[in-house]
Parts: structure tokens; C-alpha cells; sequence
């Protein structure tokens, strides 16, 4: 357990973007304004070639962030002690500036589930996650961060609000805070409450990184609007919008633009990271 909640500091307040290796010529010839970069820990677990070659390269340039997807924080059982030693060799030896993972499960009873999944905010979930996430600062020797999730239904026993059941995790564990803006943008719209209201009730000053990503539209049985989280376009102007709110209420921090699924070239991420450097200009200005 870290004794209080230190913000990271080791990522510049300027634009990442999720790296893909169609992008390497690009980021080393041409980025832009895009000044970090970061990985999903899982899709770089092996013990050599190209893509650990690539990601050396590019750390002598760029400070990394380590993205979790797999270590399932919300699970029932125990973390996966195997998986928790990979994600330790992969932040060893590339020493990224933060490593993240998600207020979610995946996993259960030896399967995996290829999704992030939602829990119910109760005291005994509290209870569990803290401890997972103690173990996972514990073996990494570092810090890290929990990311809220996007949601698609809530718990009739959940007896904490997301914002507080985030913060209250804080506290207890030192770990400190990935708010992504359109998570919140997906669940506001899905589950009928004010995302405003939500930035309004988050804690602001335990963001160490914000996180940016496109998503879908659909609609449910009820023909009432559903949006899929889906990191497979644009950021939506909504969520530029709810962007521009959250940056004048908690002032700049680092920026990332998630683009994991048809992934488009490199002008038209570019372009999205040259978005959000405008938005942080104007802040500063």
C-alpha cells in the first residue's frame, strides 16, 4: 500500500496516442504534437522480436504508459500470479512513466472473457479491489492507476456512487486515478444521469492521466439511445465538449487519443492528437 495518493508526474501534459506498429516510421519521422506514447501491457508479453524492438526504440524518445487489460482487478478469486509476473518483466525493463488497469473483471473460474465487465459498488467489492490492487503495487514496486469503466447497466446493491467508490479506493490503496471522458460520455448516455454532474463529483485532483476514445451508437429494445465504447473512431464532438468541461475544472494533464479497433493512418490520429493540443492550448492560454 502507498501511503497517500502522489500523482504522477512522469507523463508531459501534451497529447499520446495508443501505439500501433503501422505508425513506427511515422512517430519517429513525423509526430506532430503527440510527445508520449502508450501499449496494452498484454500485447507485449513475449521474450523478443521486432515489436519489443520497436518499443525500445521508440523508449528513447517517447516516455510510455502500460495499459492493462488482463489482470481482471474486480474479479471474485485471485489475480492471476502468472499473468502479474509478465505484466512485472514488461515494466522492468521498459520503465514506462505510469502503469494503468481497469475497475473491471474478466476473468472467472479459470475462463477468460474477451471484455471488461461491471461490478456492484458494495462494501465487500471495495474490500476485494483494495486488495488487489495493494498486490499489484506490492510486486510491480510502482504506483498505479484505476481507470472507470464504461457501463452498460447498474446494480440495484450497489450502495456507492462511482465517483466515491473511486476516490474512497484511493485513499486506501495510494493508487491514483485514469479518468477516461468518454467512459463517462458512454455511461451518462446509457444510464440516464448528467456526465457534467459526474466530472462535478469526481476526484479531480487524483487524475494522473486523461484518456479520450471513439464509440458507437445503437439503441436498446426500447429504442432508447446505446452507446459501445468501441475505440474504433473519432472522439465524438460530445465528448470534446465534455473534454473542454473536465480540463477547466481540473486544469491540464496528459492526453491520450485511444484508437485500438480500424485503426486509420497515421493524418487522421494525428489529427485527433492535434485536437486535444488545442484544447489544452487554449486552457493555458
Amino acid at each position: 500500500m502507498f501511503d497517500r495518493v502522489q500523482i504522477p508526474e512522469r507523463l508531459p501534459h501534451c497529447p499520446g496516442v495508443g501505439y500501433k506498429s503501422q505508425h513506427f516510421n511515422d512517430l519517429t519521422e513525423d509526430p506532430g504534437t503527440v510527445g508520449w506514447l502508450e501499449i496494452h501491457a498484454e500485447n507485449y508479453m513475449g521474450a523478443g522480436g521486432r515489436p519489443l524492438a520497436q518499443l525500445r526504440h521508440l523508449s528513447e524518445r517517447f516516455p510510455f504508459s502500460v495499459h492493462g487489460v488482463g489482470l481482471s482487478i474486480g474479479a471474485e478469486g485471485p489475480l492471476d500470479p502468472d499473468h502479474l509476473a509478465r505484466v512485472k518483466r514488461l515494466c522492468d525493463w521498459l520503465d514506462p512513466a505510469v502503469f494503468s488497469e481497469h475497475l473491471a473483471w474478466s476473468t472467472h473460474g479459470g475462463a477468460f472473457f474477451n471484455d471488461l465487465l461491471p461490478l456492484p459498488y458494495t462494501n465487500a467489492t471495495l474490500t476485494r479491489i483494495a486488495s488487489h490492487i495493494d498486490q499489484v503495487q506490492d510486486v510491480l514496486g510502482r504506483q498505479m492507476m484505476l481507470e472507470n469503466p464504461s457501463s452498460y447497466l447498474a446494480f440495484d446493491e450497489s450502495t456507492w456512487q462511482e465517483p466515491d467508490f473511486l476516490r474512497e479506493l484511493a485513499r486506501r490503496t495510494g493508487c491514483a486515478l485514469l479518468l477516461d471522458v468518454n467512459n463517462v460520455f458512454v455511461s451518462a448516455t446509457n444510464l440516464g444521469y448528467d456526465p457534467r454532474a459526474y466530472i462535478d463529483a469526481y476526484p479531480l485532483d487524483l487524475v494522473g492521466e486523461i484518456h479520450l476514445g471513439g464509440h458507437d451508437e445503437d439503441h436498446d429494445d426500447h429504442g432508447a439511445p446505446l452507446l459501445i465504447d468501441s475505440h474504433g473512431r473519432e472522439v465524438a464532438d460530445p465528448v470534446w465538449t465534455l473534454f473542454d468541461y473536465t480540463l477547466s475544472r481540473c486544469g491540464p494533464r496528459p492526453v491520450l487519443i485511444e484508437w485500438d479497433n480500424d485503426v486509420p493512418d497515421w493524418p487522421i490520429l494525428r489529427a485527433e492528437a492535434d485536437r486535444a493540443a488545442t484544447a489544452l492550448g487554449a486552457l493555458a492560454a
